[in-house]
């Protein structure tokens, strides 16, 4: 008889996404077992040494303010802390940090081992059983191999790159989700025999060098920021010693070399034919999209403290090692670089997402969760706000509630928006073009945003609600200043703020009172102050949009049946099956005039 563990909530594979949905869970009160195939990389970084970036530091901060793990992390680990667009508006602010590889894996390991709630165990899980319901299916529990089960009422999927995954470099080709690692083929197995439609993404990631073979007098510093900004809403300042990155570039050499080689890369070659991301193509994409540019540009990014290793930002290749090799020598200040790591691509398997609830919950399965890359996605980023918003929805669930963030309050909302609504047909990464209000999404206010909200979820710490509050109770105080201290003119400080050209400093000089007024409270009263008007105008489109989303359509309801619709309509809903209104308007191909059908069926019946 096979030996039977007992859970709330199991979470398959432990990077970014997993760590994440298993601390969410248990914060709710869910007993949860981690499962990963390897203790030895809880939370890796699989790819490049950073967290943030554009958009994907909004995520980040978004992803703390909700009591998650990621910003405190790279707090804690990180050894460059750089803002970017400081040039543009508040809403194109993105933190960005470089991380010590193996300290933040560490960091992450142990605050798991640590959390309450939580077991974490090396299991290799090999099939998922489910039962049947009235209605369909249900989860039951995980198989791992050596025959024992782990049976809880939610299961969450993170399995990364790492399903029926296989590594090319060159024409040499490996099984393997990550180098010096295994693939996991059971798991796709159980998905297709459930019933789950499975397809094929790949990702890359670039050659490691040894930064002592660097020539470095031959490259660009590339500094952090003299007062980095932390990502943790928990984190009073950032103190520690940052390291420099470095900048080179390619060039017609180079390039020259890639397309003599070209029928030897497996993009070209027809060895691989999945679709890989566009946003950050391999340097044999680029040379054949943007064939008009002499070079490129490549950041050169230590891996830790502790190591010589370098990542070589924006050459990811899966060109075969000789040529690997030979375009390091051509490239300014590294023709003597000893490569340490090979670049690679992986395929793998992954499920589209619109087969998820906005929940992230299956609509195949009951109880059954996916995050991360087994949506289509791609980063750190994404990944980890989705593993947060599945974790606790698989405990959530055992409760009689959910937790659905909407576009106009997170770009956690956005991104899971985007997925079960329009899906994925290339590996999908997030952007502030994506979302349409994102001057109320800024990085700076998210805790203003979510942490309440989270509060009332029980997801967030009396610490981190309660600095919440004492900081709207001194942006409520400093505003009331502003509207009731006037100038000579009769004009408040309130309206010469919103002028353009006027910044804090000169409100001080007006009001020394406000000399005292912490910078992270300033920031947030100028960006209100200052955005207002353009702030009123978005929350006229929100209401709209609440309107339409508060048509809430029934989960049987039968578009094959509606013989208004047109049959791409009936098609794409049925396809779908959005939860609202305002979900059905986003999906492609959907018109207004569908919309005005279903509504007026829906208010008939």
């Amino acid at each position: 008889m096979s030996q039977v563990y007992q859970y709330d909530c199991i979470v398959v594979g432990a990077g970014h996404a997993g760590t994440e949905a298993a601390l969410a869970a248990a914060r709710l009160g869910a007993r949860t077992v981690l499962l990963t195939t390897n203790l030895d990389t809880v939370g890796q970084m699989s790819c490049n040494p950073a967290i943030g970036g554009v958009a994907k530091g909004h995520l980040v901060r978004e992803i703390d303010a909700l009591g998650g793990l990621m910003g405190r992390a790279i707090d804690a680990t990180g050894i460059q802390f750089r803002m970017l667009n400081l040039r543009k508006g508040p809403a194109m602010h993105s933190p960005r940090a470089q991380a010590d590889k193996k300290a933040y894996q560490f960091w992450v390991k142990q605050f798991v081992e640590s959390h309450p709630n939580v077991d974490l165990r090396q299991e290799i899980v090999e099939d998922l059983l489910v039962e049947p319901t009235a209605s369909g299916q249900r989860i039951r529990g995980v198989r791992v191999r050596g025959g024992a089960d782990y049976l809880a009422p939610t299961v969450v999927l993170t399995t990364g790159t790492f399903l029926q995954a296989i590594m090319h470099t060159g024409e040499a080709q490996t099984p393997g989700g990550r180098a010096g690692e295994g693939t996991t083929a059971g798991i796709s197995g159980a998905l297709q025999r459930l019933g789950f439609r499975l397809d094929r993404f790949k990702t890359g990631t670039p050659p490691r060098l040894n930064g002592r073979t660097i020539d470095w007098s031959q490259t660009e510093l590339q500094p952090g920021d003299e007062s980095p900004q932390p990502f943790s809403f928990l984190t009073d300042r950032l103190e520690c010693e940052q390291l420099p990155c470095w900048i080179t570039y390619t060039n017609e050499h180079v390039h020259e070399l890639i397309r003599a080689n070209l029928h030897r890369a497996p993009m070209y070659s027809g060895q691989i034919n999945s679709r890989g991301p566009r946003y950050c193509p391999s340097i044999e994409d680029k040379i054949v999209r943007f064939a008009d540019k002499d070079r490129h540009q490549l950041f050169l990014e230590p891996e830790g403290r502790n190591t010589h290793e370098i990542y070589v930002n924006g050459i990811s290749t899966s060109l075969p090692r000789d040529v690997q090799d030979a375009i390091m020598r051509m490239i300014p200040g590294l023709e003597r670089a000893q490569i340490m790591r090979y670049g690679y691509a992986v395929e793998y398997d992954f499920c589209p997402p619109d087969q998820l609830r906005p929940t992230l919950e299956t609509k195949q399965v009951s109880g059954l969760f996916f995050a991360g890359q087994i949506n289509g996605t791609t980063g750190y980023e994404e990944a980890a706000g989705q593993g947060l918003i599945a974790g606790a929805n698989a405990a959530l669930a055992q409760q009689g509630r959910e937790l659905v963030i909407d576009r106009d309050q997170a770009y956690l909302g956005v991104l899971i928006d985007d997925l079960t609504t329009t899906s994925v047909d290339e590996p999908y990464r997030l952007f502030t073009s994506r979302a349409e209000y994102r001057l109320l999404l800024r990085q700076d206010n998210a805790d203003r945003r979510l942490t309440r909200l989270g509060q009332a979820y029980g997801l967030v710490e009396p610490e981190r609600y309660s600095r919440l509050v004492l900081k709207e109770e001194q942006i409520a105080a400093v505003e009331q200043v502003l509207l009731t201290r006037r100038l000579e003119g009769g004009t408040t400080l309130e309206k010469h703020l919103r002028r353009p050209e006027v910044e804090w400093p000169e409100l001080v000089a007006l009001a020394p009172e406000l000399g005292s007024v912490s910078p992270e409270v300033a920031t947030q009263v100028t960006f209100d102050v200052k955005y207002s008007g353009y702030v009123a105008r978005q929350q006229v489109q929100i209401d709209r949009q609440r309107r339409l989303a508060q048509k809430r359509i029934p989960d049987n309801f039968d578009f094959s049946g509606l013989q208004q619709l047109r049959i791409e309509a009936r098609e794409e809903l049925s396809r779908f099956r959005p939860a609202t209104l305002d979900q059905a308007q986003r999906i492609s191909g959907i018109t207004p005039a569908d919309i005005a059908v279903v509504m007026l069926y829906l208010d008939r019946h």
